[in-house]
């Protein structure tokens, strides 16, 4: 593939996740990902390929859930960079710049994107940092030379930011189950309090021991 098929690829699939924001609602008989449930247990699996005979749990076949009781709204791609990798705007207007662009140094991205050149420096650092882009040298004819900023390969990109949001999809599923729990707690136990002030209360203690 040819690094200008592959900047389409990346820059046209992010696209297609903002459009895919524009929908009311999810039917997940009808996404490219399928969720599991076990019979005997609470285990629960989210995959992005529906693989041969599909998932097992206790080495029995698990359920695939076709249909939620929840009116789940499919998020904006932007929001899903902001929550899941600390991303804003700014950095995925400069991301998306260098994929479909590069290379380009800080300067050309500022007066491409209009934005000071100081704050395109510190969103293509955490884009290196964080693995999206990478960073090279250029030599000047006039001598010396200057940083650029390109993509890194489109499988790797693929990869890396699944595993990404992965992690970070497990944690919020720790939080949720750690709110079902309480709910429970709640309901068996003789508490002084509210459900709502018992909850926060409970989330407030676990954010100040982080």
């Amino acid at each position: 593939m040819s690094d200008e098929n592959q900047s389409d690829g990346i820059a046209g699939a992010l696209h297609e996740l903002e459009r895919d924001g524009d929908r009311s609602e999810v039917s997940l008989a009808d996404r490219e990902y399928a969720i599991y449930r076990c019979r005997d247990c609470n285990n629960v699996v989210l995959t992005m390929q529906d693989c041969d005979g599909g998932m097992t749990c206790h080495d029995e076949p698990m359920e695939r859930v076709r249909e939620t009781k929840l009116d789940i709204r499919p998020p904006d791609i932007r929001q899903v960079l902001l929550d899941a990798f600390g991303l804003p705007k700014p950095g995925l207007d400069i991301c998306l710049c260098v994929i479909g662009e590069g290379p380009l140094s800080p300067g050309e991205l500022a007066d491409r994107l209009d934005y000071d050149e100081s704050t395109v420096r510190n969103y293509l650092n955490e884009l290196v940092e964080f693995g999206l882009l990478e960073k090279s040298q250029l030599n000047r004819e006039s001598g010396g030379f200057v940083n650029v900023y390109h993509s890194i390969d489109l499988d790797e990109m693929r990869e890396e930011t699944l595993v990404g949001f992965y992690a970070w999809a497990g944690e919020a599923a720790s939080l949720i189950e750690e709110a079902n729990l309480t709910k429970e707690d709640y309901r068996e136990s003789n508490l002084d309090g509210g459900l709502n002030e018992v909850f926060w209360e409970r989330f407030r203690d676990a954010q100040s021991e982080d």
